[in-house]
């Protein structure tokens, strides 16, 4: 087993703007109706887009190695999730998305039962896909300043 360790982290300041820092730093935050400036997708965007953007790079990694001429692939995903929870107005329900659809369009010369089989092995390799379907332990801790 060859377990690498991806590291990303996140700073935010007096506004909910998040300067989130990868190998392609970016910026995420709220609409302007809920407090924030609007510079960036919101972290509930960011986490479902995650999805698409995985299964489209699985996707193209087992092409690859079947040798299948794969045009390209879309993918439309969509959460359902109770906003009243996050926002502290009930404690009834959770708190992440209840359900997640992904709406997959494989445009390579397969068969019907082929791209079901494809989307299968896709589904099965896709890391997001795992994380959301299954339990990874999150430890969150907290750090002293000088630390960071």
């Amino acid at each position: 087993m060859a377990i690498s360790t991806i590291k990303v982290s996140g700073e935010m300041g007096r506004s909910f703007s998040t300067k989130i820092n990868c190998s392609h730093p970016f910026v995420i935050d709220q609409p302007k109706m809920a407090g924030g400036n609007d510079e960036g997708p919101n972290p509930l965007e960011v986490f479902l887009c995650s999805l698409p953007a995985c299964i489209c790079a699985i996707g193209r990694i087992i092409a690859q190695q079947r040798r299948i001429k794969l045009n390209g692939i879309s993918v439309t995903a969509e959460g359902d999730i109770d906003k009243d929870f996050l926002l502290g107005k009930t404690t009834e329900g959770r708190a992440g998305f209840t359900e997640i659809r992904s709406y997959v369009a494989i445009d390579a010369d397969l068969t019907t039962e082929e791209k079901r089989s494809f989307l299968d092995e896709i589904a099965t390799r896709c890391p997001i896909a795992d994380n959301i379907a299954e339990s990874s332990v999150i430890k969150p801790v907290v750090v002293e300043d000088a630390i960071v």
